[in-house]
């Protein structure tokens, strides 16, 4: 399995591809291709041009969460892809999947920080599967769904509120979740925000997958100006964790990085990085 690292905040200083605040990451599978988020705009479309990957023939899109920063690329992706169909470009529709609340209106600070597509809209362009249970892609990677919240540190807090059913409710971002792969040596978990809770994803992770081995975390912490606690806590689960090595990016601050380096191994994330997994 590859992973292409197609947005970050940060970018690989001898490369010359586009950074922006958000994830995007291509992923290869055997014979599956797999979009997991689409970043802010349209960045990762011209990073994956640069890195010669093909968005007209992926097999599935999948959003980690319903915020600005993974999901606003989904517009310049849906206007490529008809495009194709306009130009008769070859072009493989994939399918769609989230947590079904990804989808909502969110709502931060009066500012719209949701999905600028509904439901309705992008079931136009692609065919839909939202679910709130573990749904396999392949034989090997899991797409976990609603995250099981059980320890008494992380996903505590509301970040604005959403909409469902007209009534605006306080968001704790039920639809956060993340992608797994079953190597050979142990679990890949590859998140985009982690508000669920970092920790709480790798628990999860594990019993869906039923494995207790951890080859490397991928993706966003959401530790920017964590609490105290919040950040102690983390540092200890991951010092006691069996894991060979993290890639913590995104929304993860230097002060934390610095921390988390203090218990595991963490390697830097960059733009037009290719990480292998067998």
């Amino acid at each position: 399995m590859k992973i292409h690292v197609l947005v970050d905040n940060n970018t690989l200083i001898d490369r010359y591809f586009v950074g922006e605040p958000g994830v995007s990451y291509y992923i290869e599978d055997e014979n599956v291709n797999i979009l997991f988020d689409t970043g802010y705009s349209d960045v990762f479309i011209k990073n994956a041009a640069k890195k010669q990957l093909n968005l007209y023939n992926l097999d599935y899109i999948v959003i980690s969460h319903g915020h600005i920063d993974h999901t606003w690329g989904l517009v310049p992706l849906i206007s490529m892809h008809t495009e194709a169909i306009i130009e008769g470009i070859d072009y493989k529709k994939p399918k769609f999947i989230s947590h079904p609340n990804a989808l909502f209106y969110k709502n931060y600070g009066n500012e719209d920080i949701g999905s600028l597509l509904s439901k309705n809209k992008i079931k136009m362009h692609y065919e839909m599967q939202l679910t709130k249970e573990p749904y396999w892609l392949t034989d090997k990677i899991v797409f976990l769904g609603e995250i099981e919240r059980k320890n008494s540190f992380e996903g505590k807090e509301p970040i604005g509120t959403f909409e469902e059913n007209g009534e605006l409710k306080p968001d704790f971002l039920l639809d956060d979740t993340a992608l797994v792969y079953k190597s050979s040596k142990g679990l890949v978990i590859i998140t985009g925000c982690s508000h669920a809770g970092i920790c709480n994803i790798v628990d999860y992770a594990k019993k869906v997958c039923d494995d207790e081995r951890i080859v490397d975390v991928i993706g966003g912490f959401h530790l920017l100006n964590p609490s105290d606690e919040v950040l102690s806590q983390t540092v200890t689960y991951f010092k006691h964790l069996d894991v060979k090595e993290i890639h913590a990016c995104h929304c993860t601050d230097l002060k934390s990085k610095i921390e988390l380096s203090k218990a595991v191994e963490l390697k830097e994330v960059g733009v037009g990085m290719t990480l292998v997994y067998l």
